[in-house]
Order: C-alpha cells, then sequence, then structure tokens
C-alpha cells in the first residue's frame, strides 16, 4: 500500500501528525510540519496574550511560540519530557505550537461520504494573523 501517494474515488489521501493535548489527540497536516523539537525555555515578550509564551530563534528566525493547551483552554499547563514544540510553516509564516506529545503519522483516505473540517490548521492560521496584528500595532 503506497500511503500518501494513493488515489481514492473522492481524492488523495492525507497524511496528518497526529498530537495530544490532554486527553484527546488532534491532527495536523504533515505538509505543514517544518520540524519537532523539544520543548525549551522561550524569550517572553511584554503584554503578549496568555497563550504565546514567547519567542523563539530558529536559525535566524524569530518564531512566536503558542501553547496550545492555553490557547483552547485546556486546563493547567505542565511541561515535561513529553512536551514538544511542532513548528508549522502556515500562510508562509512559521509558527511554533507547544502541544503534550506527539503520536503518530496518520494516512486518512478522503472519502465522497466524509469530510471533516481542518480545525487545527484554520486555528493557527487564525493565531497568525492575531499575531501579525498585534506585533504590527
Amino acid at each position: 500500500m503506497q500511503a500518501s501517494t494513493e488515489k481514492t474515488d473522492a481524492g488523495a489521501s492525507r497524511e496528518l501528525l497526529t498530537f495530544t493535548l490532554g486527553s484527546e489527540e488532534y491532527g495536523i497536516d504533515i505538509l505543514k510540519v517544518q520540524e519537532i523539537r523539544g520543548y525549551e525555555a522561550v524569550t517572553t515578550i511584554a503584554n503578549a496574550p496568555e497563550f504565546i509564551k514567547g519567542v523563539i530563534n530558529l536559525r535566524g528566525i524569530i518564531v512566536p511560540v503558542v501553547d496550545m493547551r492555553i490557547k483552547f483552554k485546556l486546563g493547567s499547563v505542565t511541561y515535561d519530557e513529553t512536551t514538544v514544540v511542532i513548528i508549522l510553516n502556515v500562510a508562509n509564516r512559521v509558527v511554533g505550537m507547544v502541544v503534550d506529545g506527539v503520536s503518530d503519522v496518520t494516512t486518512l483516505k478522503r472519502t465522497k461520504s466524509s469530510r471533516h473540517p481542518s480545525l487545527a490548521p484554520v486555528s493557527m492560521l487564525n493565531t497568525c494573523k492575531a499575531w501579525e496584528r498585534w506585533t504590527n500595532a
């Protein structure tokens, strides 16, 4: 079986990087993922929204880091050895997304009967837009 290149009647399959936030599992298009890093200290920014942990310098690129647990109001935030930052390239913007852990890469085939909204990329796109407005204010 050829996972990412196999075609179905309703279109191509998609690969999603699955990650956890609390007891829930989410997925994001693998093509948006630039890299996965362990969580490390960030440079905080004065007057930033609570969910923006700060920024990191990623090979000369300043990357905002968003804690998705805080963004989605999922309770207390603890950072441990499984906490990671998924570096995404969304709408030509690079942003880091703090999650509790990365699970797997899953292939989903599109079918005529099931089309699900892509919530995580839309949320990250909105976060990127908000970041742009905030930094240009």
